[in-house]
């Protein structure tokens, strides 16, 4: 504890009482006190850091949690990184349990990858480490220029689930689409129970453009022959229906994401599984974003328990769905911190985590 005193500032780069929680847990599992700062909004929108003590030679923890206002909270954790850089701050690492844009990290039609700008963006500011949970995808860490980090919270979601749900091993795990299947896996190894998937076309294709042929406009013999060629060989895909791979009658259906954002696809899959005679049906995940009209939904739905993680504050919608259930992961965030700031291997924080998790 004394040396985590002697050189280490924690900061917490959000104001808002609801993010301010996590970033408390973690201060008081090390033995510190949050470093003093003032986080506001001029009235033209600005975002406006004052750090009220020095930190000239010290190592410096900004953790920011994100909130449904995602640019705001993204320019104050800059703000904060490229004002603790220019005080002199011998390093700065940021603490972002969740990483906002992680969904934008693939090409899309005409778009562009938000994702790799974000982390450019974090670079520039000063982060010099980042420590976050459970990306959405593992390759977003090849997008930033400095370590990454990336923990993950399924020993906290398992240790639930075997303490929460008590005939968990008559339990199948769900992965509600095909992409997810890796995820769902490593969970039931660890937990020796089976898996079942949700395949066929639940996600559209429309994003990116490949779900039509381009369109054939010939005014010649020669261009239309080059453009009937074209058009075979950009034969749209056959959509199959969306079926349940794997036994789930009578058993616990335990649905696993990494994010659970507008709620639509866990509650498509839970009635899914309700017509195929799975009961109860339990939703897990690790980030709680739950927009718009997520926590009535889910209140209204089949699934009897959503299980999320604390990495994103979500108390408000917890008052709107009962069945919110929130795991605490502020152990091995605490943890992360102390273990980089001595200097120490990190390797025990992924002891039985599988490559795929």
């Amino acid at each position: 504890v004394d040396k985590l005193k002697d050189r280490l500032v924690l900061f917490s780069a959000n104001s808002s009482p609801s993010c301010m929680e996590l970033a408390n847990r973690i201060a008081e599992r090390l033995g510190v006190e949050l470093g003093k700062t003032e986080v506001y909004q001029d009235s033209n929108g600005e975002t406006r850091i004052q750090i009220q003590e020095s930190v000239r030679g010290k190592d410096v923890y900004i953790i920011q949690t994100i909130s449904p206002d995602v640019n705001r909270c993204l320019m104050e954790l800059c703000v904060m990184a490229y004002g603790c850089v220019t005080a002199c701050a011998r390093s700065v690492c940021g603490v972002l349990p969740y990483l906002p844009y992680s969904k934008q990290c693939k090409m899309r039609k005409r778009g562009s990858i938000v994702c790799k700008l974000i982390a450019s963006l974090m670079c520039r500011a000063g982060l010099t480490h980042l420590i976050t949970v459970d990306l959405h995808q593992k390759e977003i860490q090849g997008f930033f220029n400095i370590p990454v980090d990336n923990l993950r919270a399924s020993p906290f979601l398992l240790q639930y689930i075997q303490e929460e749900i008590p005939d968990y091993h008559n339990a199948v795990i769900v992965a509600k689409s095909p992409s997810s299947a890796k995820r769902a896996q490593s969970l039931a190894e660890r937990l020796r129970v089976s898996i079942a998937v949700i395949h066929g076309d639940a996600e559209t294709d429309l994003l990116d453009g490949r779900h039509s042929p381009p369109t054939v406009r010939t005014t010649g013999e020669t261009h239309s022959s080059l453009f009937i060629g074209l058009w075979v060989i950009c034969i749209p895909k056959e959509k199959h229906p969306i079926t349940v791979v794997g036994d789930v009658a009578g058993r616990i259906a335990i649905i696993v994401d990494d994010i659970i954002d507008d709620a639509v696809g866990f509650v498509a899959a839970a009635e899914m599984l309700r017509e195929r005679g799975a009961g109860p049906i339990i939703a897990m995940a690790t980030h709680a974003i739950l927009s718009a009209d997520a926590p009535r939904i889910l209140q209204e739905s089949a699934i009897s328990q959503v299980v999320v993680t604390n990495t994103i504050p979500h108390s408000s919608q917890k008052l709107q769905c009962c069945k919110i259930k929130t795991v605490d992961v502020s152990l091995i965030l605490s943890e992360a911190v102390r273990r980089i700031h001595c200097g120490e291997s990190m390797s025990c924080l992924f002891h039985n985590i599988g490559a795929d998790d």
